[in-house]
């Protein structure tokens, strides 16, 4: 079984991404769910980018980082959204990442420095209409890291919304989020 990091979205540790944490851990795997925002919850992705515009993104990815440093290697590190950035970076900079799952998020590799590490298997998912996935070139880096690593994959679903598995939002999609974690569980079941 895997053992997994996962960082919340924009709108914070919401009962969704728990719910999801849930789901993998009834699997048989680890998971690790740390609160970036000290507690903070909010009701809109504006609200809660503006948290994070406010105490800073390099705080928000140093408090991913402090997570990690109690762990050990070999982790599967996982992020919805804006939890896409502290696990894409661990993925791509810390020795003896075992996979990545990013969820409704994609940033281009050469952000951290460094190209996809050889040998580490990542999925990623989003929605093609999405205005911050599809819209703000996510899919584009994404299509980028597939062109870059044979272990990449991406999974693009029909529609417009975009924290979309987060079943306590609004923009909850269940068929969609359903398949998402389908493949989800595959990836992790798959890990080595």
């Amino acid at each position: 079984m895997a053992e997994v990091l996962l960082f919340h979205h924009a709108q914070g540790l919401t009962p969704g991404v728990l719910a999801f944490a849930e789901t993998l851990r009834a699997a048989g795997h680890t998971v690790h769910v740390p609160d970036l925002y000290d507690g903070h919850v909010f009701d809109s992705l504006e609200d809660g980018l503006a948290y994070a515009d406010e105490v800073g993104f390099d705080t928000v990815l140093g408090r991913g980082q402090h997570t990690v440093d109690q762990l050990p290697e070999g982790l599967v590190y996982a992020g919805f959204s804006l939890g896409v950035l502290p696990a894409q970076m661990l993925a791509q900079t810390r020795p003896g990442a075992k996979g990545a799952l990013f969820f409704q998020s994609c940033v281009p590799t050469s952000e951290f420095g460094t190209p996809w590490p050889a040998g580490v298997p990542v999925q990623i998912h989003g929605m093609d209409a999405d205005p911050f996935f599809a819209g703000e070139g996510d899919i584009d880096a994404a299509r980028a890291l597939v062109k870059e690593s044979p272990d990449a994959e991406l999974f693009v679903y029909p529609g417009d919304q975009h924290l979309f598995a987060d079943s306590s939002l609004p923009s909850y999609d269940p068929a969609a989020a359903q398949l998402l974690t389908e493949r989800a569980l595959a990836f992790l079941a798959a890990v080595k």
